[in-house]
């Protein structure tokens, strides 16, 4: 069990608390030139990059910014001079540094030089020439997975799934009050070491910010503040779906003489999404050795299931009133999670739907062609053995003559004592045991 009250009202400094993202922001280092890291703000991208910079330029600093604006119009490759790899935090203030940061990469032909971070509103393009191609790598971060704010002790590894082990143990301390304060607080750097009050206080502050102000800057479009609570609102009760867009329109309407249109709707999903507001998960497609047809409209997603609560206007305590709604929104927390943990092996997460009705919540897909099937649950015998029936299910219809067989077939649990392998060889793991 967590402990939500024995924080003082501030937020306690401490060190830097390791991230997933390190890694890959070292590899990407290693062999490229330049890093982008590009993701929700808040997610502690300027923390994470300062950590590998050995010196750093902050273009929003109050003192130098005009200076800063003006040279990077002048002689940018004057920002550009420091010891390296040279951190330009918001580097979107002045859309010229990018293409300095190229051509400066040329001249040197180093790998590991500069990282750029920034908003999560993009940039301006008009200014920049060039795509990076080559040059500048991009990688995304996202709010913490449990295993990085310290909840999940980390004892079954995807990595080691994935490699063939087939033993595994591991003890969930988290209770289902546990479980809901997690998908309300979210994985906000700043809500960590927290009293619960001001913890669950930033999720509804970003989305505050996101409604009253980023969703605008994102293209320099006006947007209406009450249409993007209820489209955000809507995304939140078709959390997991596959809803259309214009289902949506339809729940987002006030009256019949709302005109909104489908292309309206679209906009706003767009601007969201360009936020790393909203984070839809793509349809995975098998080979099967049915003539079953795949469903390949994406799924509903929040980057992190704390945005949902708080567009929702729901607590946890709401939560463990409607545990269905819960077991949506604890699904959006597992998939958070596991496209962290995919993303530094080099895979993405999938949903799988076939017009069948046959459904498995996530598919971690590997580059080199294997793949692990997920079943997501928030707890209980009959769910579990429901999740158990469609992994069968699903693992059956592949036709491994054109493919692997799945590394692995998991239920991810959020209630449950312990993690362990079944008899049918199917892994029972609790998220508060998983790690990459």
């Amino acid at each position: 069990m967590i402990d939500k009250n024995n924080k003082s009202l501030g937020r306690v400094m401490k060190k830097y608390k390791t991230r997933i993202a390190d890694i890959i922001l070292q590899k990407r280092l290693q062999s490229k030139g330049a890093v982008l890291i590009e993701g929700a703000k808040w997610c502690g991208k300027t923390t994470t990059a300062s950590q590998f910079a050995n010196s750093i330029l902050y273009m929003q600093d109050p003192a130098a910014k005009n200076q800063n604006l003006k040279m990077a119009d002048i002689a940018p490759s004057k920002l550009l001079q420091g010891e390296t790899p040279r951190l330009i935090d918001e580097w979107q203030l002045a859309p010229k540094l990018w293409d300095a940061v190229r051509f400066e990469v040329d001249q040197r032909d180093e790998f590991n030089q500069f990282i750029l971070t920034g908003s999560a509103v993009p940039a301006d393009l008009t200014d920049i020439s060039h795509t990076g191609i080559g040059r500048i790598a991009r990688m995304t971060m996202r709010p913490m997975s449990l295993f990085e704010s310290g909840e999940s002790a980390g004892s079954v590894s995807i990595k080691e799934l994935f490699a063939g082990s087939s033993q595994i143990d591991g003890t969930n301390n988290l209770t289902i009050e546990d479980l809901a304060y997690l998908i309300c607080r979210g994985g906000w750097p700043m809500a960590l070491d927290c009293s619960q009050e001001i913890a669950l206080q930033q999720a509804i502050d970003y989305y505050d910010a996101v409604v009253n102000m980023d969703i605008s800057r994102v293209d320099n479009v006006e947007r209406n503040l009450e249409r993007t609570k209820k489209i955000l609102q809507s995304y939140a009760r078709f959390i997991g779906s596959q809803t259309k867009i214009p289902t949506i329109k339809e729940d987002v309407r006030t009256s019949e003489a709302d005109t909104i249109s489908d292309a309206t709707v679209s906009s706003y999903i767009d601007a969201l999404k360009k936020i790393f507001v909203l984070e839809d998960c793509p349809a995975w497609n098998p080979n099967l050795r049915s003539k079953t047809a795949i469903r390949t409209s994406d799924t509903r997603y929040f980057t992190d299931p704390s945005i949902a609560t708080a567009a929702m206007g729901i607590g946890p305590q709401d939560l463990i009133n409607d545990l269905n709604t819960m077991g949506l929104f604890f699904e959006n927390l597992c998939l958070r999670d596991l496209r962290i943990y995919a993303e530094v092996l080099d895979g993405n997460v999938y949903h799988y739907r076939d017009k069948s009705g046959l459904e498995c919540n996530a598919v971690i897909h590997l580059r080199n062609g294997s793949y692990g099937l997920i079943e997501i649950k928030l707890g209980g015998d009959t769910l579990i053995n429901e999740g158990v029936a469609t992994l069968n299910k699903l693992a059956k219809n592949i036709d491994t003559t054109r493919m692997k067989q799945p590394s692995f077939k998991m239920i991810l649990t959020g209630l449950g004592s312990y993690a362990y392998k079944r008899e049918d060889d199917i892994f029972i793991v609790p998220v508060s045991c998983l790690k990459m």
